[in-house]
């Protein structure tokens, strides 16, 4: 047995009663906690507290609507209400800026039994959790183009590029770009008719002001992936083709570099 054992001091009765409280706003089934008081005496405040408690349920779905418009469209107003209170309960905010909030919010989707039968739905929220993720990144200078033309071309091969800090890049066994671009037109029934079942992937850029979303060829998203993971210009290639034996590498490149994905480059 230890001599010297450390003497914890207990916790302030004010972090005790906020810790209630603060749970309480995410439990229904919580009763009103002991300390919230009406205006009469030694009576709880029932009423004002589930107000407060309503208000904390609905800002929260509300900012999740807003970072997720299109998953929202997609499940409809009354079922989105009724299905992200659950999300919220269970994984309430950790931090005051709600732009932050809900990034696991398409994991949440992935084992929502209720929507099993739109599998598409997690990665379109993850193509829009990309979107708000470069709209907030950092700002950065694109790679100028013209630094390939000081590279001998027996090296080509062996660069290694870094991604702009808003690059983002998406791949689904679905069409998620479809689905997410018909969504931003005045029909989305009518444009979602027309969609051809297919893996896509997606590449969301910022180099500037603007965000642009691409849906990429066959053998795009090996490449960028590739990339992303260090590896050179001539081994993502080779994945790509791996992919796509019609892989066009220098529409590919140029395409990264038309759009500003890219940052900066070294000779591995």
């Amino acid at each position: 047995m230890l001599d010297n054992q450390l003497s914890l001091a207990p916790m302030p009765p004010l972090i005790i009663d906020q810790a209630a409280f603060s749970k309480g706003l995410l439990d229904a089934q919580m009763p009103t906690p002991e300390d919230v008081v009406g205006p009469a005496k030694g009576k709880k405040a029932n009423k004002r507290y589930n107000v407060y408690r309503n208000n904390v349920i609905v800002g929260l779905t509300e900012s999740l609507m807003a970072t997720y418009p299109v998953v929202h469209q997609l499940v409809g107003d009354e079922f989105f209400r009724a299905m992200t209170p659950v999300y919220v309960r269970h994984t309430p905010p950790v931090c005051a800026m709600l732009a932050e909030y809900g990034q696991d919010y398409p994991d949440f989707l992935q084992g929502f039994e209720p929507v099993a039968d739109v599998p598409y739905l997690p990665d379109v929220a993850r193509l829009e959790q990309a979107w708000l993720q470069s709209y907030h990144s950092a700002d950065a200078v694109a790679l100028d183009p013209a630094a390939l033309q000081s590279v001998p071309q027996e090296q080509l091969g062996d660069l290694v590029f870094s991604f702009h800090p808003a690059c983002r890049l998406i791949r689904s066994d679905y069409p998620i770009h479809s689905i997410w671009a018909a969504h931003k037109q005045d029909d989305p029934a009518a444009h979602m008719a027309e969609i051809i079942v297919r893996p896509e992937d997606v590449l969301i850029t910022r180099p500037g002001l603007e965000i642009t979303v691409i849906a990429l060829p066959e053998g795009g998203g090996a490449f960028i992936a590739a990339l992303m993971a260090g590896k050179s210009l001539a081994d993502a290639a080779q994945e790509a083709a791996d992919h796509n034996p019609a892989f066009d590498l220098a529409q590919n490149l140029g395409g990264l570099l038309e759009t500003g994905a890219l940052h900066s480059l070294n000779v591995a």
